[in-house]
């Protein structure tokens, strides 16, 4: 089948990347980096682990079955500052992705597709976080908010969730993640997966499998 709409990610995706983001946070809070990234590690391996990512605080973060504050508790009980201080665990999630800012170039591309013809749909694994709703309006046919909608990325249901939102078959829908395991997992679904690593690549295949020139949106 044709390729008819673009589902796509929100943070990796059309934002700049999660690493430098955390990043900044990390500097601006004088956050022990080693044993964050050690947290996080063992807490992202276990919330894609199918034997039983129900009881990881990720999952239940991004499900919605754990709510944000106590996922800022649990994460800010685990952190120390460089010079052995606590971490304060309210408005923690806000302060990571403070220093996300939007890729204006994948917008630009989206919004073409979108005046081609494409549907165009949102599919977020949130992590509580504060989405610019205000640049949706126009761009989105469908929004799928992990939280929202009691599943997450990479569950098949949620796939299929988006897709049947938009009216099509998976196949004629091209998925893209910064996440290599959610892209293999809406493959196996029968979607046509695009790996996001940067924005150019990603712009040129969109194009490529719309039949649409977008590279210079």
């Amino acid at each position: 089948m044709d390729v008819k709409a673009v589902i796509t990610d929100w943070g990796g995706v059309l934002t700049s990347p999660l690493n430098e983001a955390v990043a900044h946070w990390i500097a601006a809070e004088s956050i022990d980096e080693a044993r964050y990234k050690a947290v996080m590690r063992e807490w992202v391996s276990q919330a894609y682990d199918a034997r039983g990512g129900i009881l990881n605080p990720v999952h239940g973060l991004e499900d919605g079955s754990l709510p944000v504050a106590e996922f800022e508790r649990m994460l800010a009980a685990e952190l120390r500052t460089v010079d052995g201080r606590p971490v304060e665990c309210e408005g923690l999630i806000k302060r990571m992705f403070a220093a996300f800012h939007p890729v204006e170039p994948m917008y630009a591309a989206l919004r073409a597709a979108r005046a081609a013809g494409a549907r165009i749909a949102l599919l977020s694994n949130s992590w509580g976080n504060d989405y610019p709703r205000e640049l949706w309006g126009e761009l989105f046919d469908e929004v799928v908010i992990s939280c929202e909608v009691g599943m997450r990325k990479p569950d098949e249901r949620i796939f299929r969730h988006a897709v049947e939102r938009l009216g099509l078959a998976p196949a004629e829908c091209a998925f893209v993640d910064d996440i290599e395991h959610n892209v293999r997992a809406a493959e196996a679904l029968g979607m046509v997966g695009v790996h996001h690593v940067d924005v150019n690549t990603t712009i040129a295949r969109l194009g490529e499998l719309l039949g649409v020139r977008l590279a210079d949106c």
